[in-house]
């Protein structure tokens, strides 16, 4: 049986590029990998651009969503072609919440005290850095910052329908030293949806500070996936 393929969902500060330290190894044990270069205009057509990136690869998938990229696997994994979702320090909203109520429920001002609103976007300040990413060597914390994806001010307050995680396996990494999305928001969000639950002594960002443990992740998610 071919291995499932794997799509990434990035968050806000990011684009694609956040998976590069996972990528390569996953298409070399044979898997198909895309990753979404969503725009952060909206949540349809982010939602949207997560869906198209399952017409590139075989079924079945496994999508994989870093903080508000658990928002759009959560409304893409309905589609029938996704068999698994894999949540990393995400956000992962209810039918009845936004990623901005869901937030709310657990604050965190540190990383949003560095943040800037211009131009139509919200843009992470070079201070906001450590705060989401400050597990990283200087130089890629300076990668993260140059590369930032920057949202419209109103996207966390936008809806969409369905909910993946009430009829799809789960998966989640905790990020247990986050000062972006709370850990103990992640602690329930996984817990609310029955995920498999493991925990990392990271930063925001697991998947570029711990990638050999995200990795394991997926891969733990991807065979059993494979066997059902």
């Amino acid at each position: 049986m071919a291995k499932p393929s794997i799509v990434f969902a990035h968050g806000l500060w990011a684009d694609g590029s956040c998976f590069s330290k996972l990528i390569p190894t996953l298409q070399a044990e044979g898997h198909e990998v895309m990753a979404s270069q969503h725009g952060l205009d909206s949540l349809a057509t982010d939602v949207a651009a997560v869906k198209a990136c399952l017409g590139r690869v075989s079924s079945p998938v496994i999508l994989v969503g870093h903080s508000y990229g658990g928002t759009l696997i959560t409304h893409a994994g309905t589609d029938p072609r996704v068999a698994g979702l894999v949540y990393i320090a995400a956000l992962a909203p209810d039918d009845d919440e936004t990623s901005q109520s869901q937030q709310a429920k657990f604050p965190t001002t540190d990383v949003f005290a560095h943040i800037e609103v211009t131009d139509g976007r919200i843009w992470l300040k070079p201070s906001g850095v450590t705060y989401f990413a400050g597990d990283l060597p200087e130089a890629e914390q300076k990668l993260v910052y140059a590369t930032q994806g920057v949202p419209v001010p109103d996207l966390f307050n936008q809806k969409a329908e369905g909910t993946a995680w009430k009829t799809k396996p789960s998966w989640f990494i905790v990020a247990a030293n986050d000062h972006t999305v709370h850990p103990d928001l992640e602690r329930s969000a996984a817990k609310r949806m029955g995920a498999t639950t493991f925990e990392a002594e990271s930063s925001h960002v697991p998947m570029l500070s711990k990638p050999g443990f995200v990795l394991d992740v997926i891969r733990k998610a991807a065979s059993a996936v494979q066997k059902s």
